[in-house]
């Protein structure tokens, strides 16, 4: 049977006058209590042993226990608060603390100006249940906890931390105004599930030191830094989380690698997903929306397995950079303002069924020889400059690759190499596919169609290879070699209405060659105009004295009679 006590500083009845001679009371009687606390403010320090039941009378708010040094409230068995307001000012000491058994916090408010706020000690449960947690934090060192429809407000630290093994869901709550974390987990496992959080200093929810995280429906907004953080070995989930307006969506580094299904990253101020410094994770059924940088980051060793995701709006798609790394599989990228995808310095990228549709860009690939790209079964259209460039010593493979209605589809220079397989441009106002400077290109069953200009061109020391390919209605010609460009155009076909099949420097084979349109060879260009040498009278040999080179010349001295003739060469102007 439960004893019980009843609290009131006006006196009563059997009544106490403080709550500290109440607890008294029922420590010495050994029994379950219940006490009962009339309104008002009680300045002292309770000591809870046992089973005790400790309630607001008057429902919550009409009680107020707080302490300007030492704690408010220390919890020894199975006790519960309701409705009380617990004020701790002392930094150095946990104003509500849980030290053996459980402890659960029902309706109450507990203010922590200081330091923290609740404390559950190890092999300790503490649950709190719809209340509010001001300016402090609450920490689970080795523990378990249960937070439900809870409010944390304005934390100086982090809002809540989940520390050495300590295991707990928070479930249903709001925290907001953070200084550094919403919730860190560290070496421990946590779940937050149905949650909002806002306005903290760094990242939202953190993950380190191989912790456990699960997220599931939550909303995360307006956060100085990170939405979600995973970091030294964590692991973990993130369900149908939507993140708005952070500096980066989510971020793993350092080994940790999240599993995300079915969340939303919109409006973040620089990255939606970011993987860097060996950070690792799996993103599937995902949506960035509007990054104003870039919407997928892979940088210094990171490498994401991105599938059947969704980039829509803002700068840059997909970045693999500085040594990153990444698969990226069943991806639709459509309306940006800049690149779709960018591979630069020694990133390495694997793209696989993709749709990219109105950028700025398509593919750009720039590094050197370690910087590599492959792309396989994708579409691009609508793009402003070219689906695909190679530059500087990268190598860049497509396969069964369309780019439609662009300016140019394929582009390689510098000493990059463009390997293309069972690819198609059509509709393009550039070239099909260009090859400048010591550009290299190997082209299988390539298909051009409906250039405004050239089919395949190259110019400078490029080099091509195109073999069994088709180029139809090109408007100037099916291919062009310009300069010192060389290479074959083997078992190859030019149709349409196009003024010229093949217009060529003779650094060309094109013997097999299947067309109805003329070939054509660029005219040689003249040469160099005459120079004009001074020549002078030398009295020491007494003859012509030349400052400079002279070629094709005749000179004669000490002849009475000179006959001045010239010979026309094939090609030169009278």
């Amino acid at each position: 049977m439960v004893a019980r006590y009843v609290v009131s500083p006006r006196g009563g009845r059997r009544a106490h006058p403080d709550i500290s001679s109440a607890l008294r009371a029922a420590e010495a009687r050994g029994r379950a209590a219940l006490i009962e606390i009339a309104p008002g403010r009680y300045e002292e320090t309770l000591t809870v042993r046992g089973e005790i039941r400790l309630v607001a009378a008057e429902g919550p708010g009409s009680v107020t226990v707080s302490r300007s040094r030492g704690a408010v409230l220390d919890a020894f068995g199975p006790v519960s608060v309701h409705g009380l307001t617990l004020v701790g000012r002392d930094a150095g000491v946990d104003a509500v603390g849980c030290h053996a058994g459980t402890l659960t916090l029902d309706r109450t408010e507990v203010r922590a100006h200081n330091g923290v706020a609740v404390h559950a000690r190890p092999g300790t449960t503490v649950t709190l249940r719809d209340s509010v947690v001001l300016y402090g934090r609450a920490v689970f060192t080795g523990s378990a906890g249960l937070v439900e429809r809870c409010r944390f407000t304005d934390a100086a630290d982090n809002a809540i931390a989940v520390l050495e093994g300590a295991r707990v869901t928070v479930r249903g709550s709001r925290i907001e105004g953070s200084r550094i974390h919403g919730l860190r987990v560290c070496d421990a496992h946590a779940e937050v599930i149905g949650c909002e959080l806002t306005g903290t200093g760094q990242a939202a929810l953190a993950a380190d030191t191989r912790a456990e995280l699960a997220v599931v429906e939550c909303a995360i907004g307006a956060v100085h830094a990170e939405g979600i953080l995973f970091i030294e070995q964590s692991r973990g989930s993130v369900d149908r989380v939507r993140v708005t307006d952070a500096l980066h969506g989510i971020v793993t580094r350092s080994g940790a690698g999240p599993v995300v299904r079915g969340s939303v990253f919109a409006e973040c101020r620089d990255t939606g997903i970011n993987t860097q410094d060996a950070g690792l994770g799996t993103f599937e059924h995902c949506e960035v929306l509007h990054a104003r940088n870039v919407a997928v980051f892979s940088t210094k060793g990171g490498a994401p397995e991105v599938r059947d995701c969704r980039v829509s709006g803002g700068n840059v798609g997909i970045a693999v950079t500085d040594g990153g790394r990444g698969r990226f599989t069943r991806v639709v990228i459509e309306d940006l303002a800049g690149t779709a995808l960018r591979v630069y310095d020694e990133g390495g990228a694997a793209f696989a069924h993709l749709r990219v549709e109105r950028c700025a860009a398509g593919l750009e690939v720039r590094g050197n020889g370690g910087t590599t790209a492959e792309v396989t079964d994708t579409l691009f259209r609508d793009y402003g400059l070219t689906a695909v460039a190679a530059a500087g010593q990268s190598r860049v493979t497509l396969r069964d690759v369309t780019a439609d209605r662009g300016t140019v589809g394929f582009a390689v220079g510098d000493e990059a190499g463009l390997r293309i397989t069972d690819c198609e441009v059509t509709t393009v106002s550039g070239g099909g596919v260009g090859v400048i400077a010591g550009g290299r290109l190997t082209a299988r069953n390539l298909t051009v169609t409906g250039s405004e200009s050239l089919g395949v061109y190259g110019t400078g020391s490029a080099y091509l290879d195109v073999a069994d390919s088709t180029f139809t209605d090109c408007a100037v010609a099916g291919a062009s070699f310009d300069e010192q460009a060389s290479g074959r155009l083997a078992d190859c076909a030019v149709n349409g209405t196009g003024e010229v099949a093949v217009r060529h420097n003779g650094l060309v084979d094109t013997d097999t060659l299947r067309t109805s349109l003329p070939v054509v060879r660029h005219p040689e260009k003249p040469g160099p105009p005459p120079r004009i040498v001074q020549i002078l009278n030398n009295p020491v040999f007494n003859g012509p004295f030349i400052n400079g080179p002279v070629h094709d010349a005749q000179l004669a001295w000490n002849n009475d009679h000179v006959v001045q003739q010239q010979t026309e060469r094939d090609g030169d102007q009278p």
